[in-house]
């Protein structure tokens, strides 16, 4: 595929941006037919910011304390974010809950990663959740957004065991490389046309992978 027709990328990000850099390197690899065109950080100082420099991506700095409320910044947000033309939006680390109308606005095109094996443990604190009620698994799942949080369509789950010597800390670190497994895995499926919102809602359940990325479950339909 010629560069100009590779899938468009926009990233939201707030911090660290891990996530991000996991896509980055998937786009640069040639593991991801896709370009990201533009990164969009609502706080100031994020380390996101400095890997979109290093590897040459435009990117946003959109306070959302400069805003008077949530409507106004998403909606300045979304200007940003419309003149990039992407075909896909990636919430990787965004740390801002999403007004119904940003969320409808682009519809199927949003896509975030929650730390849990939803449709367990929406919300924060995952990782503590998951140890205290005793569970043996935990994972990370990409899903798309709506406006109820944590609750759109689910496109793929990476999971791993949890060990008896886990804490919140160690756990968190594990995830993370799921993370980085399956969120370039989300998006190749979606630029090659495999997974779209409707096909992801009708299913019973996603696909799963294990710590590897070896798929272990196919999606069910």
């Amino acid at each position: 595929m010629a560069a100009a027709n590779k899938a468009r990328l926009v990233v939201l990000a707030s911090g660290n941006g891990s996530n991000f850099q996991a896509i980055i390197d998937a786009c640069e690899s040639g593991r991801l037919d896709a370009e990201i065109v533009l990164l969009v950080v609502n706080r100031p100082g994020a380390y996101a910011l400095e890997r979109a420099a290093s590897h040459g991506i435009p990117s946003r700095l959109i306070d959302h304390k400069a805003y008077a409320d949530r409507e106004a910044f998403d909606a300045a947000m979304a200007e940003a974010i419309d003149e990039a033309r992407p075909d896909w939006v990636i919430m990787a680390g965004f740390m801002r809950i999403l007004t119904d109308g940003f969320v409808d606005r682009f519809r199927g095109q949003l896509i975030n990663i929650h730390p849990s094996l939803l449709p367990k443990y929406p919300g924060m604190n995952t990782h503590a959740r998951a140890l205290e009620a005793g569970d043996l698994k935990h994972g990370a799942t990409v899903h798309f957004v709506t406006p109820t949080v944590d609750a759109g369509p689910p496109i793929v789950q990476g999971r791993l065991e949890i060990l008896d010597n886990d804490d919140v800390e160690s756990l968190k670190q594990r995830i993370h490389g799921v993370e980085h497994r399956i969120y370039p895995l989300a998006i190749d499926w979606l630029v090659k046309g495999k997974i779209d919102f409707d096909r992801a809602a009708a299913q019973k359940s996603p696909a799963v992978v294990d710590a590897s990325g070896a798929l272990i479950v196919p999606p069910s339909s």
